[in-house]
């Protein structure tokens, strides 16, 4: 009976991992597929909760309910400390997220047919930039949230050592490496000493160099896109008649943009003040767009088509994005290069990390012999230069973006526990 497993609740996917002939193995979690959409679906007409890819199907189908998302972000925030009307209840988001982990530790035991009670997780370097009190409290929430969903016992792992511990399997000299791990939410790094001899060693604190991590992630990056190319097109900078000519509020837009705001400006308050805006803006067709994405509560859909051509760009110079779901025919052609433009100062606060953590351990960058990028993010051209620039000629490896941390995290579990 294996009663041990790693979890890796991300931003944007989760996984969770056992191990099976003393090997870490991803289970399964939606059909064939070893990752599960961070989100969640409250159909309102079944009453029925709907998880991952089913939850994005329901929304984007139109079903009625509330879709949630990217909830491990709010970790460390004040909005942990507040409830969310669902259907006719009140709940907390500490309740809904223990909802999702617990949903993940059901899945993974059908398929054991046994339960799981020892898990080590993951956790970013910091939950909350600059504020270890806020800090130490998500994590203490969250082990919590863990205990709620079922869990007896929890142990937490950074997400970069975890990422650490499964590169170290492939390893056949001993290695100093920059492990950097770029996620929808967190960017983290680690600096560590890696080798074939001491995969097996429970305690590696001796091996840790530097931690470093910032709040910055592939959500930061589809903020700033969307700021940058959809909302113009929907009346954000645009002006009001009159001789001052003063700008719309940008407020509603960054909600817009934002995932776990999104949902508030579907208020009808917020509607009838950007119907007033309309009445007196100089290009009211933009804002009738704005309006009638408010009125059809797409907003989460506009993030996702950001998300996508984000995601295009990676491998394209240039692409589409469609957005007659608001308006037919139209699109708008967007060009890596703008989206490079727009995320710049994302791109920075990663580099200005990386440079921290080299100066904590005291190293320079030609001293590390190796980098090993994970998370969906280090797919970013633009990511993956800025960490070619600092460490030129070093050797970078690439892990599976979304696995290596979850079979780190295994690989954990079963040292800690056994």
């Amino acid at each position: 009976m294996n009663a041990i497993c790693g979890i890796d609740f991300g931003t944007s996917n989760s996984t969770i991992g056992v191990m099976d002939d003393g090997q870490p193995r991803l289970l399964p979690l939606e059909g064939d597929e070893i990752t599960l959409p961070s989100a969640l679906f409250f159909n309102f007409e079944e009453n029925h909760t709907r998880f991952g890819r089913a939850a994005i199907e329901n929304y984007i189908e139109g079903e009625y309910g509330r879709f949630m998302r990217s909830l491990k972000s709010i970790l460390g925030s004040s909005l942990m400390l507040k409830s969310t009307q669902i259907k006719h209840r009140q709940l907390n988001y500490q309740q809904i997220i223990a909802e999702f982990i617990g949903e993940l530790k059901q899945r993974a035991e059908l398929q054991l047919n046994a339960p799981l009670d020892y898990v080590v997780a993951g956790r970013p370097v910091h939950f909350v930039d600059g504020d270890k009190t806020a800090d130490d409290a998500a994590q203490t929430t969250l082990d919590a949230i863990y205990r709620d969903a079922g869990f007896k016992d929890v142990e937490f792992q950074f997400e970069p050592i975890a990422a650490a511990l499964n590169y170290e399997q492939q390893l056949q000299k001993e290695a100093l490496a920059l492990i950097v791990d770029i996620g929808g939410g967190t960017s983290d790094f680690t600096i560590i000493r890696l080798s074939p001899e001491n995969q097996n060693r429970a305690d590696r604190a001796d091996d840790i160099l530097a931690t470093g991590g910032v709040h910055i992630g592939g959500n930061d990056f589809d903020r700033r896109f969307n700021l940058a190319t959809a909302m113009p097109a929907l009346g954000m900078n645009s002006h009001m008649k009159g001789a001052s000519r003063l700008k719309l509020p940008s407020a509603p837009y960054f909600n817009l943009a934002t995932w776990h705001l999104i949902h508030h400006q579907y208020d009808p308050k917020n509607i009838h003040q950007m119907e007033q805006f309309r009445l007196h803006c100089e290009q009211p067709q933009l804002i009738d767009r704005l309006v009638r994405l408010l009125k059809n509560q797409d907003g989460h859909r506009l993030i996702g088509k950001i998300e996508a051509c984000k995601i295009r760009l990676a491998s394209q110079i240039e692409t589409e994005l469609n957005l007659n779901f608001i308006e037919q025919s139209l699109s708008l052609t967007c060009q890596r290069s703008e989206f490079d433009e727009a995320t710049q100062a994302e791109v920075n606060g990663i580099s200005e990390t990386i440079k921290a953590s080299l100066q904590s351990a005291q190293l320079k960058p030609e001293q590390i012999n190796s980098i090993f990028l994970t998370g969906g993010t280090t797919g970013l051209p633009s990511v993956r230069n800025a960490v070619q620039a600092i460490f030129n000629d070093c050797e970078i490896v690439e892990g599976d973006r979304f696995g290596s941390v979850g079979l780190g995290l295994t690989l954990d579990a079963q040292r800690r526990f056994n």
